[in-house]
């Protein structure tokens, strides 16, 4: 009867575990939930100082819609696509399959570290991207001190490309975890889901800061 019992235990244990929240998502999902109100204070400032500097000074004193929306646009097309990707290498994770068993060509054999590899360029094509695009408005004379335009607008994308870096060394952690590693355990899993919610929660708050900063003065 001993055995018996004893592998009832055991049976039961995992059931226990799969019930039992996983603390480690559970604190990224609050922290994301405090950087959400981060951003919602950068969204109420912005158009607290649009509203009151066009209510003072005219559509004129508010520039948004000589903004590059070509280039905002590119590097919102391909952010969000980042997101794909990296949910990409979710599945690979969950899955337990690390790396590619065929060619570098064939998506299909891809596993997570391409997946995060492809997701890591195309973020740092973003950044790359918004870099170029300050370079090119301070040789406009649009400065953090220029405007209160400039202020929010430096002040708002600033602090999202900051994150969206932070994204990539998370990335960067987490590729070089699979290389460490001698095999891939269920920490690690769990290590590369919660870099792609942050990684989804950038994107998220991008998407509103384009239609904000880049569309809503057009409409």
């Amino acid at each position: 009867m001993l055995p018996v019992a004893t592998a009832s235990a055991i049976e039961t244990r995992p059931h226990a575990r799969a019930n039992r929240p996983n603390l480690v998502s559970v604190g990224t999902i609050v922290w994301l939930s405090s950087e959400l109100m981060f951003f919602a204070a950068l969204f109420a400032i912005y158009f607290t100082i649009r509203s009151v500097t066009i209510g003072q000074q005219g559509e004129d004193a508010w520039p948004g819609a000589h903004l590059d929306l070509r280039l905002a646009a590119i590097n919102t097309t391909v952010l969000v696509l980042s997101s794909v990707t990296a949910q990409m290498g979710v599945f690979k994770a969950e899955a337990g399959k690390v790396g590619r068993d065929g060619g570098l060509l064939s998506f299909r054999s891809w596993g997570l570290r391409e997946w995060y590899v492809l997701s890591f360029l195309m973020g740092a094509y973003f950044v790359g991207g918004q870099a170029y695009e300050y370079v090119q408005l301070v040789k406009e004379g649009l400065t953090i001190s220029s405007s209160a335009y400039g202020t929010v607008f430096y002040l708002t994308t600033g602090f999202h490309g900051l994150h969206v870096t932070l994204g990539l060394v998370a990335f960067l952690f987490v590729l070089g975890r699979t290389y460490a590693a001698r095999r891939w355990t269920h920490e690690q899993a769990t290590s590369a889901i919660v870099v792609s919610y942050y990684w989804h929660f950038v994107d998220v708050v991008w998407i509103g800061l384009f239609f904000v900063i880049y569309l809503l003065d057009l409409v």
